[in-house]
């Protein structure tokens, strides 16, 4: 059970990084428009924590994109 588990924190480390890199944001950015720290951002872009389903809702908001983009981009990433 642990291994899809990695890779589903793994396909979403990199859609993190993805819609953020397009969007030329730097974590601090990100994590002040979403309400949490640059330090949360770095320990989910590096595949180290379960985000919450608010956490989630808020990344995308700090990301300026809507939920289901950060999701789409997930799965196309869960195929990689």
């Amino acid at each position: 059970m642990a291994e899809p588990l990695h890779r589903e924190r793994r396909a979403l480390a990199i859609a993190v990084r993805e819609l953020r890199a397009r969007r030329a944001l730097k974590q601090e950015e990100v994590g002040e428009a979403a309400g949490l720290g640059r330090n949360y951002l770095t320990t989910l872009e590096s595949g180290r924590t379960n985000p919450s389903f608010d956490a989630l809702v808020r990344i995308a908001s700090g990301l300026g994109v809507p939920l289901s983009e950060l999701t789409r981009i997930y799965e196309e990433r869960l195929d990689d």
